[in-house]
């Protein structure tokens, strides 16, 4: 998640699953200023580098392949000589074991590869098993996911524009959130703003305060600190409990945005904590009425009926947009309320496909558990693919291959639940953006070439695919 556009990112405050176990990443660590937030990324950022002792080249450099076509790779030694002796399984939808064996490099090369019948990611996991030294296992270091654990990993999709949701969407789903929306509609925005000093030239800078159903929205604005009006950007935030970063939203709005940064809890958007649960994540997640998303999805709608009001919006140009859960609760808002949105612009967007578990795909964040009935049919309400349909704006989705935390199975099939132009952008060498930001920089980028483009006047008309090619060659 290391963006230069929402620095606090790349701190990962969430559940996570990769080669099949489940880990927990610094759920106990919080920062109690934008400044230690920015030194961390900069830290994660500038690490040293991963060690690679082997190398993919896919056949097809886009990752992207028919169904019937063959998938593979020729895996050669690293920059790094090769330490250890390794073994891979190929998975479908990182889930489904397909085919497993083990490389031999002993010819300089060797390759993996599979042959499948039916749209999917595929997913291959390459495992150490044994030093070439000692012939047992060791503490394995390198790879290519993020951890210097040994663990390597390559991804595929299988005619993704196919992939259809795993499970039906309810049949009361626009009746329940109709209801919430018209339940909240009935409540006062009462909106409370705090001016605060910010070393932005050129810009005002407050704290807001909205009252919602349940509970109150809370966030920044920001705006050029002069007459007019201006195109407007909602930023959503990713998962865990932060102070928020106002000095980038001061930094949007000195480029001519109307920003409101939205604190994904209802919590002051300056304080690291504000008392709210690690794991809010599994708050109420057996019960539509209870689940914490339900007043996360309201907060954000809460802001949005607030922008609507403010006389300096242009009325025109309304950009979503968010990383991870903040991906999660622009396409949600999205759908939710479709009327007014012009752009959606995400990067490895959660919340997708949360009964996956459960039909042969790898299910990601928020990680619902998939073992207890109630939860599966309360993910249901809150699942991203169940909003997309309701999806009005073009939408850029960046994914990663590789991404256990935002798996992109679910990711395009949310995607190809919206009618509207989509600009999906595969990143095939990626895991979560906060575990391989190098490997993730181009949907940022993309993000910053729309928003230019917006600010300006323009409009956002999405590409189709823009694969980011991995070095390799197109055929076997």
């Amino acid at each position: 998640m290391a963006k230069p556009d929402r620095v606090a990112s790349a701190i990962p405050c969430y559940s996570e699953r990769g080669h099949g176990d489940t880990m927990k990443l610094w759920t106990s660590r919080l920062l109690s200023s934008t400044l230690l937030i920015s030194s961390s990324t900069a830290a994660i950022a500038q690490r040293e580098p991963i060690e690679q002792q082997l190398s993919f080249a896919p056949y097809h450099s886009t990752g992207i392949y028919d169904v019937g076509e063959k998938v593979g790779w020729v895996v050669t030694p690293g920059p790094v000589a090769p330490k250890y002796l390794y073994k891979w399984t190929i998975r479908r939808n990182n889930a489904v074991p397909l085919k497993e064996g083990k490389l031999d490099l002993s010819s300089g090369k060797d390759a993996i590869e599979v042959t499948t019948d039916q749209p999917e990611m595929i997913y291959v996991a390459v495992e150490p098993y044994a030093s070439l030294d000692t012939q047992s296992a060791t503490a394995f270091v390198g790879g290519n996911t993020g951890r210097n654990n040994g663990l390597y990993a390559v991804g595929a999709a299988v005619s993704p524009t196919k992939l259809a949701p795993s499970t039906p969407r309810p049949t009361d789903f626009d009746a329940f959130w109709a209801a919430k929306l018209s339940e909240q509609a009935k409540i006062p925005i009462n909106a409370e703003l705090t001016p605060i000093e910010t070393d932005v030239a050129g810009v005002k800078l407050s704290v807001f305060t909205l009252d919602a159903l349940g509970s109150k929205a809370h966030g920044y604005l920001a705006r050029p600190d002069h007459d007019g009006k201006f195109p407007a950007v909602i930023q959503l935030q990713y998962a865990g409990v932060y102070a928020l970063n106002a000095h980038a939203d001061a930094q949007r709005a000195a480029e001519g945005w109307l920003v409101i940064n939205v604190d994904s809890h209802d919590k002051s958007p300056a304080e690291p904590s504000g008392n709210v649960p690690r794991n809010y994540a599994e708050l109420g997640n057996t019960d539509r009425e209870k689940s914490y998303f339900l007043d996360m999805y309201l907060r954000d709608s809460r802001a949005l009926d607030y922008l609507l009001t403010r006389p300096d919006w242009d009325g025109k140009t309304l950009v979503l947009m968010g990383g991870s859960m903040g991906g999660q609760q622009s396409l949600v808002l999205a759908g939710l309320r479709p009327e007014k949105i012009t752009a959606v612009l995400t990067c490895v967007a959660a919340g997708a496909d949360a009964n996956g578990d459960l039909h042969g795909r790898k299910a990601g964040y928020p990680n619902w558990n998939s073992k207890d009935a109630a939860v599966m049919k309360t993910s249901l309400y809150f699942d991203t693919v169940n909003f997309a349909s309701r999806i009005k704006a073009p939408v850029l989705a960046g994914m990663g291959f590789i991404d256990t935390i935002s798996p992109p199975a679910g990711v395009w099939t949310a995607l190809n639940q919206i009618s509207t132009p989509t600009e999906p952008l595969p990143m095939i060498e990626s895991e979560h953006d906060n575990l391989t930001p190098q490997k993730g920089r181009s949907c940022p980028a993309r993000t910053r070439e729309v928003l230019n483009e917006l600010v300006h006047g323009g409009e956002f008309k999405p590409n189709g695919i823009r694969p980011v090619a991995a070095v390799g060659t197109d055929s076997k």
